[in-house]
């Protein structure tokens, strides 16, 4: 039985992909969906991103890797839905994943792709093989939202070992709040991948406000801080220096992405990265 929260963002949702994209939109995933056919050497107007470049050392001459298209994409999203996802001022990061989801979810089954989903936190939780059915959004939505993320730790290693474990080229959505060390490169060399940071304002740039009482929402263990000061301030800084290293990652591994606050629309932060307007 869907309750009335999870119906209502299913509703929005697949209004919003099959009402507001206008016609059947294939450009929202601008994955590559190709199977390698060939080397031919560079021809002037060639996209750079398709040299091989160990080809191209060896034979001193560049060499671009052709490609057969494919009638449809693989669309897979892993939700990585730690303790951290279960918080929010204005929606919880877990409400905003689930959404995120169900557009993806949605845009993927309109094109005619297939569709299949992870969930993952410090293990894999739950998943679907990859499908054209309409319900497999539902399921998707309905176990991001329900699931239990408090006290449960991020294994990105796990899920990359995972990801990698699937055959056909395909575009993977991975959301998270990436706040925990992550390596996608050696996943982006064998799949598109596309990052979506999904975060709260305050866990960024908290207000002063004294003394608090928190709980790590990954271990449930609580403790005192003092939000005021030389402590915000390293606090702040630490966390510039850590989207940076995120962002310079996402950049060098060749990883679209986006970032989605809890107070943000999700469809018209999907829209903008992909282009689909």
């Amino acid at each position: 039985m869907i309750d009335k929260k999870i119906k209502k963002l299913l509703i929005k949702t697949k209004r919003q992909v099959f009402s507001e994209i206008p016609g059947n939109n294939p450009s929202l995933f601008k994955g590559e969906g190709f199977d390698f056919v060939e080397l031919r050497e560079y021809q002037p107007g060639d996209d750079v991103k398709k040299i091989d470049w160990l080809i191209t050392a060896k034979l001193q001459k560049p060499f671009v890797k052709l490609y057969r298209e494919e009638r449809e994409l693989n669309v897979i999203v892993a939700l990585m839905l730690n303790g951290s996802m279960y918080f929010g001022t204005k929606r919880f990061k877990q409400e905003i994943a689930a959404e995120i989801a169900a557009i993806l979810g949605f845009a993927a089954i309109k094109n005619q792709d297939n569709f299949s989903y992870i969930l993952y936190a410090d293990k894999e939780y739950a998943s679907i093989r990859p499908t054209k059915h309409i319900n497999a959004v539902t399921k998707c939505v309905q176990s991001a939202s329900r699931f239990v993320s408090l006290g449960k730790s991020a294994d990105f290693a796990g899920l990359v070992r995972r990801l990698f474990t699937i055959k056909r080229k395909s575009i993977i959505f991975i959301i998270s709040d990436f706040l925990e060390p992550f390596d996608l490169r050696v996943l982006a060399k064998k799949h598109e991948v596309v990052a979506i940071v999904v975060r709260d304002r305050f866990e960024e740039d908290p207000e002063p406000i004294g003394f608090m009482n928190l709980i790590d929402p990954e271990t449930k263990q609580s403790f005192v801080v003092d939000f005021e000061g030389t402590t915000l301030r390293n606090y702040r800084k630490e966390m510039k220096r850590l989207d940076h290293e995120m962002y310079e990652h996402f950049k060098k591994s060749g990883i679209r992405f986006t970032k989605i606050y809890t107070h943000d629309e999700p469809f018209i932060k999907l829209v903008k990265l992909f282009g689909a307007v």
